[in-house]
């Protein structure tokens, strides 16, 4: 079944003269990681950053798949792009809105993809929700004292900084906005690539940016791409990571307008 996303907009102070962006974040994150790019984009197009299932304040499913999750990028389309978008995904997000480009291609006017391949992955991250799952929120009336009681399982500050993006305290209880079980109980889906869209493909613009730090998009991985999406580019920004477009927002950012003046 899909879900109608929670989403934030951003909406042109001028008339709308190009088609409406659509951004879908990575796992553990929400549309709040796109914002300042979103209100930068939105000069002459609307764009629309949403929650995905199970992030943010979107509805939870126990269904963690990426056909289920490119449904709910359609159903958004259909509802806030009068049917038709330029889609980017980051991560998860990039892996959904490539299963919506090759089971819905009509709903897109474009696909950019950032740090991330129609390929199976071994980047399982259990141990970041294991350790959300243990953790004891009962005595949590703050974030600070998440960050101290996450300090031990999740050591690196910038990785326990933006989890606990997703720790929520309302009147003196804490609880996570995340769907922890259910991410738990499909994290095999969401590393893998999904069979039955073997042999599929989708020959609408495209744009693959990726992290020259990044183990996420490789030479097989961007051979896996190339098969799926054939008039695919390709643009590295230099010494980025996986989360490339809060490493180097600047890089990343000009590569995506560049693209986007050019097919849009």
């Amino acid at each position: 079944m899909s879900h109608t996303l929670t989403n934030i907009i951003h909406a042109p102070e001028g008339a709308q003269i190009r088609p409406a962006l659509l951004i879908a974040h990575g796992l553990f994150g929400s549309a709040r990681n796109f914002n300042t790019m979103g209100r930068r984009l939105a000069s002459d197009r609307k764009v629309i950053l949403v929650d995905m299932r199970n992030h943010g304040d979107s509805p939870w499913d126990d269904e963690v798949t990426y056909p289920a999750m490119a449904d709910d990028l359609a159903k958004t389309i259909e509802t806030h792009a009068d049917g038709r978008a330029i889609v980017m995904g980051h991560s998860m997000g990039g892996k959904a809105a490539m299963a919506l480009a090759l089971t819905q291609p009509d709903l897109l006017a474009g696909l950019v993809i950032a740090d991330i391949a129609p390929v199976p992955y071994d980047h399982t991250h259990l141990g970041i929700l294991h350790a959300m799952a243990a953790a004891d929120l009962s005595g949590v009336t703050r974030r600070s004292e998440g960050d101290a009681l996450m300090a031990t399982a999740l050591p690196d500050p910038a990785l326990r900084g933006f989890i606990l993006q997703n720790l929520v305290v309302e009147n003196g209880t804490a609880r996570w906005r995340l769907n922890v079980p259910a991410l738990t109980a499909g994290m095999d889906d969401l590393i893998d690539w999904p069979s039955q869209l073997s042999g599929t493909s989708y020959s609408g613009p495209t744009l693959s940016i990726y992290g020259g730090a990044s183990p996420y998009v490789d030479q097989a991985a961007q051979a896996a791409l190339s098969q799926f999406f054939p008039t695919a580019e390709f643009h590295e920004v230099p010494d980025a990571g996986h989360w490339l477009h809060a490493e180097k927002p600047t890089e990343f950012q000009a590569a995506l307008t560049g693209w986007l003046n050019k097919v849009s």
